[in-house]
């Protein structure tokens, strides 16, 4: 299949490339705005599909809507009418169009010139009255407000806000290109107007305190819950404007004669990874919970893993190395305690389910004396 996309090196373009990319039966023509209008007709006459992503949004002169939307628009059709192909266009127009402002007006122009293209010449054509779109490669002060927070905060930039209460709809460009890849594909339902879902709404003042909670994460370690939903597409989007530079970043090193401790990552609801190291012949642990849980995964070093119930006084040993994945979980009102039995330095990660609390640990000291 050979497709043209119209604005190719904007924000959606760029990442609608990269996923067509990835198909080995999708041959990609570019249109940008360096190109001359005229040469749409001899673009178009191989073409199957059209994605018609580019528009103006942010000009100098008010005119430049009509020129840069309804105009080109115009031009496209044309250039269909005379490849005497009946070839499908997936437009991305705005959820401005049914405002009455001058940006508003040149989209929805630009709808009913491919609105006519459908019904006189019959090409299929798909519309998308997108809200705000966020995701990498978006540019800031331009594309949308996440970008431009997301951009300022990764590089301690200050940010503006002019109402904290001011509510922003959003898409995900991922989700966005899916539902452009579905269409392309004959996957989707929609037959003028498509929906890209899942929509989102969030206030300014909101959007602004969890982009500043992503940067702070580094240095509480406390994650927000990025595996799901609008947080784990701006969670993405965040990271995507670190620099090189900031790739990386240091956390806490707790050492002593044993060996030493690193805490790695805690959650709001989900507990707190962490791994330490321990010398030949080192012990850790020796103490108790009564709630908190554990899981041990050796991964270096072997292992030996013993446990006393506190109240039947029942004694348990068990042996794991970092040759055989195998986790351990410590149990509420068993004492425990971990020894490397090896002759190199033992590496554990550790998974608590829960914050370490020193106000209130959960943990209580009592050694455990092996059987005879």
């Amino acid at each position: 299949m050979k497709v043209l996309i119209t604005g190719s090196n904007g924000f959606v373009g760029k990442n609608l490339i990269v996923h067509l990319g990835e198909r080995k039966d999708i041959d990609v023509q570019c249109f940008t705005r360096a190109d001359d209008i005229e040469q749409l007709p001899g673009l178009v006459k191989d073409i199957d599909f059209v994605f018609h992503l580019a528009g103006v949004n942010r000009p100098q002169d008010p005119e430049e809507f009509k020129t840069g939307n309804t105009d080109l628009t115009r031009a496209l059709c044309d250039a269909i009418i005379a490849s005497g192909k009946r070839v499908p266009v997936l437009y991305t127009s705005s959820s401005q169009a049914e405002l009455d402002n001058p940006y508003g007006n040149s989209k929805r122009g630009a709808e009913e010139l491919l609105e006519e293209l459908a019904e006189q010449h019959g090409s299929s054509v798909y519309i998308l009255r997108l809200p705000n779109v966020f995701g990498k490669w978006a540019k800031p002060n331009y594309n949308s407000a996440v970008a431009t927070f997301c951009n300022n905060v990764s590089r301690g930039l200050p940010i503006q806000i002019n109402d904290p209460n001011a509510v922003i709809n959003l898409v995900y460009i991922d989700d966005v290109i899916s539902s452009f890849i579905a269409v392309m594909d004959g996957k989707s339902s929609a037959e003028r107007f498509v929906q890209v879902e899942p929509q989102y709404s969030i206030t300014v003042g909101e959007l602004a305190r969890q982009v500043q909670a992503f940067r702070d994460s580094r240095d509480t370690l406390i994650t927000e819950s990025v595996g799901k939903g609008l947080i784990r597409a701006l969670y993405s989007t965040y990271v995507s404007y670190l620099t090189p530079d900031r790739f990386t970043y240091q956390v806490p090193k707790y050492g002593d004669a044993r060996g030493v401790f690193v805490e790695m990552l805690k959650t709001g609801d989900s507990g707190q990874f962490s791994y330490f190291t321990a010398h030949p012949g080192i012990t850790r642990g020796g103490h108790y919970h009564h709630t908190k849980t554990e899981k041990f995964l050796v991964i270096k070093g072997s292992a030996c893993f013993r446990f006393r119930n506190v109240v039947s006084d029942e004694f348990y040993e068990l042996f794991t190395t970092g040759d055989q994945p195998e986790i351990v979980e410590t149990v509420p009102g068993w004492t425990h305690d971990i020894t490397n039995v090896g002759t190199e330095e033992m590496i554990v990660m550790l998974w608590a389910n829960e914050i370490f609390d020193r106000e209130a640990p959960d943990t209580y000291a009592r050694t455990i004396v092996s059987e005879a």
